[in-house]
């Protein structure tokens, strides 16, 4: 882990406002990444990243004194509450993409003796304490609900804080007290934590001990008078860590060791049949809604890391952000091809485009990377390379200006700072953006850059280019470690060329490589484990190709407008689905579309997006009812298949595929 001071602003005017009790700890998204809100007695509110690039947004808090803030526990709706020096107090929820006020609750009518304070609870309600009062609001109703003087003795200001499952909310009271308010779930605890205490004094049998008591996870609940220890890390505003760089490796432990009987394998091969499906009617798909008149083609594609907005950029040079709004259909906000998803722009209006250096974005390679916070988008079409501010789509900066373009982005897994950037004249250039500098050049590979993958348990940068080669550098020293060229299947003759893609599986050592005459499966040491080439159901050329989000998949693209759905460990197909299930015919007759590019869902591993030819973003999952793609082939004799580097003359892959 990384440690380090956060920049502060040229003027330091916030960083001198900041007091104790306004200061925020760590707040999270809805993923693991995560930020820090700081808010100060000047009534500024900032937020920072972990990149020491300085605050990203700068809101200006209600009453412009003293606030606190506090996501729901879903992380999906951000709150502040505050009072101003003349005793006004404000509760308010923001809209964090615009960074403004939402919602104003109503309900105070005095001037606050003191600071207000504030908590949220399962995703529905808000509670301040105020006037010697606690007072009660539905998040969704800016009208008080209800409020209670837990029968006395509070004081102007009371703090509060529920407990995880909002059935107990702790206040603070007079006389350095604290007073325990419960619902019917926290009386129940209460009792049963009476309970627990009174056959502790009993003397319990040896064996109860052999289970941590209640009691520990929750507190003395005898002790109520003792001060409120505030717990800086509240399990309850935080979600799972779930991200592609942290998902869990591939389970192995899902082949058998125990060798089934031959003759029931034999048995199963003979039953199982490919998943092909060929109408709509048997999965769904939503196209994204597109104001353009003459769309052009989508030539990247890819979802945010929190899952809940898709972010395409066109052949010219123009990127279009897509996000899932809450609402009675859909209250979480999540991305799905069941609600069709908004059209987003902030409100300057501005698009976020590219610099294309007065050249033809047409026939750049484009490349984009977006933060792991989400935060900031880094792309280019072309040009010089353009680091865009995702809240504002205003450009943050430029660099590398042409020539040689730049053709692909990745970010360091360690340092959002710095940044592998593969060029159009071969080489890769390791540049850190805080101190504009080129760290190092690596130089391998005969034609441009076409892919880069970190594995930061490798330690190393695997790239691949046009040449339809794979290098391997150290990311200590940047030296190059090995370098391979990928094998082209017996039916064509001469070296491969053409864009060599590459992406580690969450195991981080292994590595799916794409190319249009393949796909293919690399280890550390650029050894081939497994292959599959175009035939049969999928004879058209590869067009992309990416892992599932918890690497069980690999989803693949075809430029007969296919997509193929493979076993990630052994490459086998076990779901087809036709260009005309996903796209009306209306719109896929007539010229030729194909997904250009295809994104997997970072949290849904059932859930692809895909970006067509003619400029069309497509959202895909099966039906609720058949919640995954098609049925595993079954392993011959309890053995992974064996996949060589050849075609082979026969296959379980056949190509007599019931339709859907």
């Amino acid at each position: 882990k990384r440690y380090g001071m956060l920049s502060p602003d040229k003027s330091n005017t916030h960083l001198k406002a900041m007091r104790l009790q306004c200061t925020l700890f760590a707040l999270t998204t809805r993923r693991t990444f995560r930020f820090i809100f700081s808010t100060a007695i000047d009534g500024k509110i900032k937020a920072w990243l972990y990149d020491c690039l300085g605050s990203r947004v700068d809101y200006d808090a209600p009453g412009h004194w003293c606030t606190t803030m506090s996501y729901s526990a879903d992380g999906t709706r951000l709150f502040s509450c505050g009072t101003s020096k003349d005793g006004d107090s404000h509760l308010v929820e923001w809209n964090e993409t615009e960074g403004a006020i939402k919602r104003t609750y109503n309900g105070f009518r005095k001037r606050s003796l003191g600071v207000v304070q504030f908590d949220t609870t399962r995703n529905h309600f808000l509670a301040a304490g105020d006037e010697f009062v606690v007072k009660f609001w539905d998040m969704d109703n800016t009208n008080i609900l209800t409020t209670t003087d837990c029968e006395g003795g509070l004081p102007a200001s009371p703090r509060l804080r529920f407990n995880r499952e909002g059935s107990l909310l702790a206040v603070t009271a007079n006389d350095n007290g604290i007073k325990i308010l419960a619902n019917t779930d926290g009386q129940r605890l209460l009792r049963m934590l009476e309970s627990r205490a009174f056959e502790g004094s009993r003397g319990p049998p040896q064996q109860i001990n052999t289970k941590p008591p209640l009691l520990t996870n929750l507190g003395s609940a005898s002790n109520v008078s003792s001060p409120i220890a505030v717990n800086s890390e509240r399990p309850d505003r935080m979600l799972p860590a779930v991200s592609m760089s942290g998902l869990a490796s591939m389970d192995v432990s899902r082949t058998p060791d125990v060798k089934p009987r031959i003759t029931d394998e034999s048995e199963k091969l003979k039953t199982w049949k490919l998943a092909d499906i060929v109408d709509s009617g048997h999965l769904r798909a939503r196209r994204c809604p597109d104001t353009a008149a003459s769309p052009t083609k989508v030539v990247r594609l890819l979802y945010t890391n929190s899952g809940v907005a898709l972010l395409s950029l066109g052949s010219n040079a123009v990127h279009k952000l897509w996000k899932w709004q809450r609402s009675d259909r859909n209250p979480n906000g999540k991305s799905t091809a069941s609600i069709s998803p908004h059209l987003w722009q902030p409100a300057n209006g501005i698009l976020m485009t590219n610099d294309t250096s007065d050249g033809n974005p047409e026939e750049a390679t484009a490349c984009i990377a977006l933060s792991k916070n989400d935060s900031y988008v880094m792309s280019a079409s072309g040009g010089k390379v353009s680091l865009f501010n995702m809240m504002t789509f205003k450009v943050m900066t430029t660099f590398m200006a042409p020539p040689p373009a730049a053709t692909f982005l990745a970010f360091h897994p360690q340092d959002n700072n710095i940044i592998a950037i593969g060029m159009e004249d071969s080489t890769i250039q390791i540049y850190n953006v805080r101190v504009d500098e080129v760290k190092s050049k690596l130089k391998g590979h005969q034609k441009k850059i076409t892919g880069l993958a970190f594995s930061q348990s490798m330690n190393v940068l695997v790239s691949s280019g046009a040449d339809a080669q794979l290098c391997v550098w150290s990311i200590d020293g940047w030296e190059k470690k090995k370098s391979k060229y990928i094998q082209p299947p017996a039916n064509r003759s001469g070296a491969l060329v053409g864009d060599t893609r590459v992406q580690f599986h969450n195991d981080q050592t292994h590595l799916l490589v794409v190319h249009e005459s393949q796909l293919a499966i690399y280890d550390g040491n650029l050894e081939c484990s497994r292959s599959w080439y175009p035939r049969d159901a999928l004879p058209a050329p590869v067009s992309s190709a990416i892992y599932s989000c918890d690497g069980l998949l690999v989803y693949a693209g075809f430029c007969d407008g296919a997509i193929g759905v493979f076993e990630a460990e052994s490459l086998r197909l076990r779901c087809r689905i036709a260009l005309s299930a996903y796209v009306p015919p209306s719109i896929s007759s007539g010229a030729s579309v194909y997904p250009m590019v295809v994104a997997a869902h970072p949290l849904e591993p059932n859930q692809i997006a895909v970006g067509m030819s003619d400029g069309a973003v497509h959202v895909v999952e099966p039906l609720d009812a058949d919640p995954k793609w098609g049925v595993a082939p079954p392993q011959d004799n309890g053995a992974h298949p064996s996949m060589s580097s050849a075609p082979a003359a026969s296959n379980n892959q056949t190509s007599d595929q019931p339709t859907r």
